[in-house]
């Protein structure tokens, strides 16, 4: 049976990347060696480096004066890295769910942190609209896209005369983006880009370096600048697989043809659940919602066959619906990988689940 792997993260990748992956571990380069028993400084995982660096700079067109990390620890070490790297007295948070939560949480450690607004009152289901940030803040953080409640802001911030730094771990590259607005972007991989392990980082080099306090050298920025993302042995096998990853994007035609795909395949499903009788959305305001994780709940007078629809869905081939634990019901996350076909096959499930009862 084919399955449908709608996953949150660690999430579904490409059949080009997986088989390309595949191919390395037995022999990678033609080296008669395996990608995951060979040198980090070898020139033929030297050639893997440059190459992804080049591309994530092609495809997101990042402007000169940027510098691409590839570095471990995932988006939770960003949460701390960018305040120790950037915070000298404030620094404004919008907090819209766990995540920009749990960076708050790390920045006070540095600082004074200033919730310019929060979501938090109506369980992190809408975006707040209308704040201001402060103009004497060191940056303004924002997290894009909010994977366990289904909120994303799909457009660049207007931050003034401020620093702007964004999370974009659950939705980079399924939009385009003004690079040259931010300082820093930083994004996990293991949404929409390769197996979890490494963390991309896009710095503004010029950004570096004025804050007064000693940076531990592993978490300097600069540091890993300096020396290419080779500071220390870097996670070699989930940058082999992100480089796949971004050959097969420019390969469907860049990250404006992949945004069209994206919007289509959410607007199939979001429509669905709109129309149904049985389902509905968690978040109210269509403008505020995700289309990389479509979130919705059993309406009250049938929420006893919640269990009973997931059961169902996996005789479908239907995987990883279930939504966290925090906002119940269902989930289905619509990564770059994922075709449009799992969208109607889970489409036709919840009609079918539906005329069942």
């Amino acid at each position: 049976m084919k399955k449908h792997n709608f996953y949150a993260g660690p999430s579904i990748l490409s059949q080009y990347t997986i088989q390309n992956t595949a191919d390395a571990i037995i022999n990678f380069a033609d080296m008669g060696l395996s990608i995951l028993e060979i040198s980090h400084r070898s020139k033929q995982f030297q050639a893997v480096m440059d190459e992804a660096t080049a591309l994530v700079k092609e495809l997101l067109e990042v402007p000169e004066g940027y510098s691409v990390l590839f570095l471990g620890g995932g988006a939770s070490l960003q949460f701390c890295m960018v305040p120790f790297n950037m915070l000298e007295t404030k620094a404004a948070y919008l907090n819209t769910g766990v995540w920009s939560t749990k960076a708050i949480k790390e920045a006070k450690i540095f600082g004074e942190v200033v919730e310019v607004a929060s979501s938090k009152d109506r369980n992190f289901n809408y975006i707040p609209k209308d704040f201001t940030v402060p103009q004497d803040v060191d940056y303004f953080h924002y997290t894009t896209n909010n994977t366990i409640y289904g909120t994303e802001i799909r457009k660049d911030p207007d931050a003034g005369n401020v620093r702007l730094i964004a999370d974009m771990s659950s939705d980079i590259f399924s939009r385009q983006i003004d690079v040259s607005k931010y300082d820093i972007i930083y994004a996990g991989a293991q949404k929409n880009l390769a197996p979890a392990g490494v963390t991309i980082a896009i710095v503004r080099d010029d950004a570096l370096g004025h804050v007064t306090r000693p940076i531990p050298t592993m978490l300097d920025y600069r540091t890993h600048v300096k020396k290419g993302s080779m500071f220390n042995t870097p996670p070699v096998l989930p940058i082999f697989s992100a480089l796949q990853t971004l050959k097969y994007y420019k390969q469907l035609g860049g990250i404006k043809e992949i945004e069209k795909v994206d919007l289509a395949k959410a607007a199939k499903l979001y429509e669905t659940i709109d129309s149904s009788r049985m389902f509905v959305a968690t978040v109210p305001d269509h403008a505020d919602r995700s289309i990389m994780n479509v979130c919705f709940v059993m309406k009250p007078e049938y929420a006893e066959l919640e269990k009973d629809f997931i059961d169902f869905a996996t005789t479908k081939g239907i995987v990883g619906i279930k939504g966290h634990r925090d906002v119940g019901g269902f989930r289905a996350s619509l990564y770059n990988a994922l075709p449009m076909e799992s969208v109607d096959a889970l489409v036709a499930c919840m009609k079918e689940f539906q005329s069942n009862h």
